[in-house]
């Protein structure tokens, strides 16, 4: 297995588990549990999850499915950005670690900015950890000013920066990430297949074909060459979660990239981040 290092050190898988749309659909609950501890049980032990998705249902069918192997999982969860601030941020975290079933998140995010200074999230992020209820902490769909802004609220533990990134949301490559990568912060990439809209691109589709793969394999295999990157797909099922781990064995050539360059060119500007 791959891996990428948080700035405190800790060295967690390149290929997550997303849950975003889980949890939604109760007639798809077992099998969406399967496949979280099918993906647990290949090595997929990064499991992001959010108080936001279905309204916390997700993060109980999280809890559920590392029920017994709590130890094994690297568990992310975000707080929506209206409890960000010093009084309501420990409810939130409380409520998540309840729905979850555990008594600690390995990364707890702001899920996006809000109205809440900075600082005051810093702070009440801080007094979590010293809480012993989240290990670290980071931030999720901030772009590079508001990420020179946190560090100059007193936010130099940040860990991440989860955003949508993939082959068709590139801007990120222009200044946030290497503005990132400056400062040893791993990019956590959401939406890594477009919500599976990449899958029927003519031109991966065809490109993965002459190699033997399926256009999501190919989506997650670029950006599993991308240096601190960490894909979090989401997979309801045990043949979507083996798909998935494939990717990982496949190697891109000097070629590869190239032909996956001309197909989503790389930023030449900089560009608002997107948000899904």
């Amino acid at each position: 297995m791959k891996t990428a290092t948080f700035p405190d050190g800790t060295i967690v898988p390149t290929l997550g588990q997303g849950t975003w749309m889980m949890a939604e659909d109760h007639s798809r609950r077992l099998q969406e549990i399967a496949a979280l501890r099918e993906g647990i049980s290949l090595g997929l032990t990064l499991i992001d999850t959010a108080e936001m998705y279905a309204d916390g249902e997700s993060e109980r069918l999280v809890g559920e499915a590392i029920a017994g192997t709590r130890d094994a999982v690297f568990l992310v969860s975000k707080a929506y950005p209206q409890n960000a601030s010093r009084d309501r941020l420990a409810r939130a975290c409380e409520a998540s670690l309840d729905r979850l079933g555990t008594d600690r998140l390995d990364l707890y995010l702001l899920h996006w900015r809000g109205a809440v200074p900075l600082a005051e999230t810093v702070d009440a992020m801080e007094r979590l950890v010293a809480a012993g209820k989240i290990l670290r902490w980071g931030v999720s769909n901030l772009d590079a000013d508001d990420m020179e802004e946190l560090l100059a609220s007193g936010g130099k533990r940040c860990q991440t920066d989860q955003i949508l990134y993939n082959l068709t949301r590139r801007g990120p490559e222009y200044d946030l990430i290497p503005w990132l990568a400056d400062r040893n912060m791993p990019v956590m990439a959401y939406s890594p297949v477009e919500q599976g809209r990449l899958v029927s691109h003519p031109g991966l589709v065809a490109m993965a074909r002459s190699k033997g793969h399926t256009p999501a394999q190919l989506a997650l295999a670029w950006l599993l060459t991308r240096p601190g990157v960490i894909p979090i797909p989401k997979a309801g099922s045990v043949d979507h979660v083996r798909e998935n781990h494939a990717a990982l064995e496949i190697e891109l050539t000097e070629d590869d990239l190239q032909r996956l360059d001309a197909l989503f060119p790389p930023p030449t500007r900089p560009e608002p981040l997107a948000m899904l």
